[in-house]
């Protein structure tokens, strides 16, 4: 575990954040792996059965990804006022409180699975194949989220390591177990998606093993396991993590809706791309987490300076980390995309390769803009994450819409741009006005 609040912010922040990105290297590895495996091995439709279900999956990730964010924030403003009682006490309210939730979750995503992909307007021809793989994922939600709260415990303690490793070995299992199941068993989506479902417990289990032995030593706040006062002051991060998330993947869905209006060729090409373009946006919101971490510690250790330092440190690092993103996406976007399909789908590799060239040289903005969020969430300045966040969603749809209308889908992608440049100037607007007042 390491105290944030110590040292050069710019060398901190770098040598904390690394294994989170190669965390995220692994990560999106294997979720690469998925498409790659399936597009390879089991076909055009199995690669868009699989990209179908995406925008759902997101969501249950959202969820996860919220809650993660929520008890690191409060964890680490513990952490950093070396309050370590009530950071266990916290730790537990949120272990239990998340496993509740997941549990409801799992029991509505399986009733739901078929209206779901009904919803988006999922074609006939791999409707059935992407229900099984959504509903296998949604089996595994359990795993998932409380991998993602171990997650963010871990790193809120400064150790960003931990979850490292076993992330690798998550990754590299699921990699094996997908050539197994779809290339030499030929079980095809479903196999992809048991991959998964296996990889992510074990690394699930393991995960939280490890932390209930790295806490061990540490008493509760007047031995209590489990706090409402706790959980509330949680929830007052976590909710409007969890909306601002879940409103992202909703949004997502109603992109993916019109995107299924065009065919399992464009759909294909958009699920090969937008998988390369989530890497970029998983790296830079890693980041973002980071930054948050850095902010809440700083602001538990009362060192207001540190904060201001440690955005500017974020940003030249979001800056330096979207760069290769830029020249790989933009460059060697056809490349990119033969990985995921064979020569004879034309059509979805031009679907991906105008995709990644619109969309990449604007990394630079949605990299400040994620860097500059994680300040106002370290800070609980969540109205304001909220506003900035919303207003680049609700952008981005509206805008997907008339585009599709005016130009088809090339000119969809054109509203990320637009989304992205926007919400950075209100997400730096509001995070200097926060500094300021400190």
């Amino acid at each position: 575990m390491k105290d944030l609040t110590e040292g050069k912010p710019f060398y901190v922040l770098w040598n904390f954040s690394i294994p989170m990105f190669i965390s995220v290297i692994f990560q999106q590895l294997y979720n690469i792996a998925d498409s790659v495996i399936a597009g390879k091995f089991a076909g055009e439709n199995a690669l868009a059965a699989v990209g179908a279900s995406y925008p759902i999956t997101m969501i249950f990730m959202a969820i996860a990804i919220g809650s993660n964010i929520g008890c690191a924030v409060v964890i680490s403003q513990l952490y950093g006022a070396k309050q370590y009682g009530m950071m266990k006490t916290a730790i537990f309210t949120t272990l239990l409180a998340s496993t509740i939730l997941s549990v409801f979750l799992t029991v509505v995503g399986l009733v739901g699975t078929r209206g779901l992909m009904e919803m988006i307007h999922t074609p006939s021809n791999i409707f059935e194949e992407g229900a099984v793989y959504l509903r296998i994922y949604i089996i595994g939600f359990l795993f998932l989220y409380l991998y993602n709260v171990g997650t963010g415990v871990f790193t809120s303690m400064g150790d960003s390591k931990t979850p490292l490793y076993f992330l690798i070995g998550s990754s590299l299992g699921n990699i094996v177990l997908d050539y197994i199941f779809v290339a030499i068993f030929e079980w095809g989506v479903p196999g992809v998606a048991w991959a998964t479902f296996l990889a992510q417990g074990i690394a699930c289990i393991l995960a939280l093993f490890t932390l209930f032995w790295k806490i061990k030593g540490i008493s509760s706040e007047k031995g209590k396991i489990f706090s409402f006062g706790m959980l509330k002051r949680i929830c007052a991060i976590a909710v409007p993590s969890i909306l601002q998330q879940s409103f992202v993947s909703i949004g997502n869905i109603f992109i993916q809706s019109l995107i299924n209006g065009f065919g399992s060729s464009v759909i294909a090409g958009y699920s090969a791309a937008i998988k390369l373009n989530t890497f970029a946006i998983t790296s830079f919101t890693t980041l973002g987490n980071g930054i948050s971490s850095f902010t809440a510690q700083s602001l538990g250790a009362g060192k207001w300076k540190r904060i201001q330092e440690g955005l500017q440190a974020g940003i030249r690092i979001g800056i330096l980390l979207a760069l290769p993103f830029i020249v790989f996406f933009f460059g060697f976007g056809s490349k990119m995309m033969g990985l995921f399909l064979e020569d004879g789908s034309v059509e979805a590799v031009k679907t991906g390769v105008e995709f990644l060239r619109i969309v990449a040289p604007f990394y630079l903005a949605i990299s400040i803009k994620l860097a500059a969020d994680g300040v106002l969430r370290g800070t609980g300045r969540m109205k304001m994450f909220m506003f900035s966040t919303f207003t680049d969603l609700i952008l981005r749809v509206i805008l997907s819409y008339l585009f599709a209308y005016w130009g088809g889908v090339t000119a969809v992608w054109l509203s990320w741009p637009i989304g992205w440049s926007i919400a950075m100037v209100l997400s730096l607007g509001f995070a200097w006005k926060v500094l300021k007042d400190f």
